[in-house]
């Protein structure tokens, strides 16, 4: 007989294993296989507890504690950075955007740049021109009231009130509506930087444009929530802060008196559900309660 040909008769021949008690010598089970089926044994058993030991650290708590693997509350935390990453990308082009904007109009220049590399969310561009073609005329209570105030001039003989000394001219015969009536809760200062007026009211009431004019920013910012602002004429511009929602779209024409938003408690720099109102002439602060009455008990 061949070398080879016993080797494989070595492969092929039966081996027995039995198991027996040790005191009795009692015969418990045989098992009879070739040395083939022995080591096709071993190797799928290995598998089995490879597959095994795999899925349970996959679908279990138990690969937290492999070295170099994240936690559950690291995989958390790297994704609440992502996500508040992304929204401060979107919070600063957004604020770049209404900076240009404001700038634009506020310098009155004929070509001003925009961010139009997002069409649906990119402001129109405002221009000398555009700002001319816009309907400038008033409603019939706005002029109605202004008749009023011009014939109570006539009589009026005080040497003149704080806002006209501070104030261009173009202010003076200007009527502002209310945007909202309530409690005024924090007044206007420029020390403290606090430059406008927040008044508080009942959740759920319109928030109204102060003039007529075209909404140049409409968007959520981080601090402030929601937050619309408008352009007037005479190089005026309100801004309204902590609305619960927008009614009006970046780019809208809006009448004295129109509803733009919802009053609310939006952004991280709200304590409550009020209006944070501004009011701005050629790029100035000025203190809304020197035109407009806010309080509901006011006489």
């Amino acid at each position: 007989m061949s070398q080879s040909q016993k080797k494989q008769s070595k492969l092929h021949r039966m081996l027995r294993m039995t198991v027996f008690v040790d005191e009795s010598f009692e015969q418990l089970f045989t098992i009879r296989l070739t040395p083939i089926a022995l080591a096709v044994g071993i190797g799928a058993s290995a598998i089995l507890l490879i597959a095994g030991v795999t899925v349970l650290i996959a679908f279990t708590g138990l690969r937290e504690y492999i070295p170099g693997y994240p936690t559950g509350e690291e995989r958390a935390m790297v994704i609440q950075n992502l996500m508040r990453a992304d929204s401060l990308a979107s919070e600063i082009a957004m604020r770049d955007n209404m900076l240009r904007n404001l700038r634009t109009v506020l310098n009155g220049d004929d070509t001003p740049t925009a961010d139009n590399t997002d069409s649906k969310t990119a402001a129109p561009l405002i221009t000398k021109q555009s700002l001319a073609n816009l309907n400038k005329e008033k409603s019939d209570e706005e002029s109605a009231f202004l008749d009023d105030i011009e014939r109570l001039d006539k009589y009026d003989v005080a040497e003149g009130n704080e806002a006209s000394s501070v104030v261009d001219s173009d202010l003076e015969a200007t009527f502002f509506f209310s945007p909202i009536k309530g409690v005024v809760t924090d007044r206007f200062g420029v020390r403290t930087g606090h430059l406008g007026v927040d008044i508080a009211a009942s959740d759920g009431t319109p928030v109204m444009s102060t003039l007529a004019g075209t909404v140049i920013f409409s968007e959520w910012t981080l601090q402030t929530g929601y937050v619309i602002a408008v352009q007037h004429d005479n190089q005026l511009v309100s801004v309204y802060k902590h609305n619960s929602q927008l009614l009006k779209a970046q780019g809208s024409r809006v009448k004295a008196g129109e509803a733009l938003g919802i009053i609310g408690n939006s952004g991280e720099l709200s304590s409550g559900v009020h209006l944070h109102f501004e009011l701005w002439y050629k790029g100035a602060p000025l203190n809304p309660e020197n035109y407009i009455e806010f309080e509901t008990n006011a006489e």
